[in-house]
């Protein structure tokens, strides 16, 4: 068996998988290594209904298309494979796993991920993805004229929350705090939505339904008091962790723990480049991750041939 490669991926995202799809159709031997679910953070979207040309599908089946497209033009892909560590340092890139194998390649394109901060109270994972989501560019179309509640109290709750009103009948906006940590001005567009409603100073503390989603449980923190809302849904945004400690004092990052990279995808490492939710950005989309996927790959093809 070969190990040494012309690109190694880290990562079967949809970044990791698009980033295949281009470097092994370019002719490059291309070899992804994931440790986790083929398709990242994608397979949790039960329906996906905003990615170009495709009218409607599911998370599973999209990444399990894009792993299909990967490996018809030559890119192996190997699944649970728990790197113990990184050498990306030099002409020569490599990486050692767990179980002693080897892998080295002449770039590396780093798509490790990223996860949406979780509460991590009772009910969260039951309902996550039929109920409970973390994106509402994805997922607020299956919210119409539904009650939801929106978890946060910064700009990516307020901000998401006003857009969430375009579909749901009502939003309320759950925070622990009195006042907000976002703009000025995201506060007030929310607080002027007829839309939206406000539970201040409270904490979620349990999801509950018969089957589907009914009811999110808060405790009022001043009193202790708890209550129940009924909801169709629950958005959370209270934070995204980049899947990064890994390289940590390797690759450079910035406050946030993302991947600091060019236009091109570069990293401070020559030859070493990373796409997708893990780099430093503002818009995490399954669109946005295969462009950069796309820019990754040919990055290193084109850094190849300079070598």
């Amino acid at each position: 068996m070969n190990d040494t490669y012309d690109v190694m991926i880290i990562g079967a995202g949809a970044a990791g998988l698009t980033a295949g799809i281009y470097a092994s159709r370019a002719r490059l031997s291309t070899l992804i290594l994931n440790d986790g679910a083929i398709g990242g953070q994608m397979v949790l979207t039960n329906e996906v209904a905003n990615y170009p040309g495709v009218e409607t599908t599911n998370g599973y089946v999209l990444a399990n298309t894009m792993k299909k497209q990967a490996k018809s033009f030559g890119c192996k892909i190997k699944s649970n494979a728990k790197i113990a560590r990184y050498h990306l340092e030099g002409d020569m890139k490599s990486v050692e796993l767990e179980d002693g194998r080897t892998f080295s390649a002449k770039t590396v394109i780093l798509t490790p991920g990223g996860r949406p901060r979780s509460l991590g109270i009772p009910g969260e994972d039951t309902f996550k993805g039929t109920g409970i989501s973390y994106c509402a560019t994805c997922d607020g179309d299956f919210f119409k004229d539904k009650e939801i509640a929106v978890i946060g109290g910064g700009n990516s709750a307020l901000e998401e929350a006003v857009t969430l009103t375009s579909f749901a009948s009502k939003v309320t906006i759950v925070h622990q705090f009195d006042h907000f940590q976002a703009f000025e001005h995201a506060v007030e567009e929310a607080r002027k939505n007829p839309k939206i409603e406000f539970v201040m100073e409270s904490e979620p503390r349990e999801f509950s339904g018969n089957g589907s989603l009914q009811t999110l449980t808060v405790e009022h923190l001043p009193t202790g008091e708890k209550k129940n809302i009924a909801v169709d849904g629950t958005f959370i945004f209270i934070g995204y962790l980049p899947n990064t400690e890994p390289f940590k004092g390797l690759v450079e990052l910035n406050e946030r723990n993302e991947f600091v990279v060019d236009r091109e995808m570069k990293t401070n490492i020559p030859g070493v480049f990373a796409a997708g939710d893990c780099i430093n950005k503002r818009y995490r989309q399954i669109t946005t991750a295969t462009a950069e996927g796309t820019v990754a790959a040919l990055s290193a093809s084109e850094y190849l041939r300079q070598m």
